[in-house]
């Protein structure tokens, strides 16, 4: 498994369940999930507006992929070398691969685990 790390600082934000996406959701990574009780966005955290419920200091390493969507354990395999470590991540998975979201303090740290 290789891993790229993206560019930049991410925050991790929660809106209403019936929130519109706001136009602020930008940058070269960016995940918007809705739910029946929340919209969970993940974006370039300097865009962020104060005052908004935002966990910030992320950064995130993306899989080489593709991957097939039929694939099995991949990301089992990658988050428990990580929770052996201590290291706490967040798995957003594509079309084509896994997303990981490191805290900015812990990134090198994951990087060594994962080679």
């Amino acid at each position: 498994m290789t891993f790229t790390p993206l560019p930049g600082l991410l925050a991790i934000a929660r809106l209403g369940a019936g929130d519109a996406v706001p136009s602020w959701a930008t940058g070269a990574f960016v995940s918007i999930t809705r739910t029946a009780g929340e919209l969970s966005i993940v974006c370039d955290e300097s865009g962020v507006p104060p005052g908004v419920r935002a966990d910030r200091g992320w950064r995130a390493l993306e899989l080489r992929g593709p991957l097939p969507l039929t694939a099995v354990g991949v990301a089992a395999k990658f988050t428990a070398a990580l929770a052996a470590a201590g290291i706490s991540v967040l798995v957003i998975g594509t079309f084509d691969t896994d997303i990981l979201l490191v805290k900015a303090e812990r990134f090198d740290e994951a990087l060594a685990v994962l080679q």
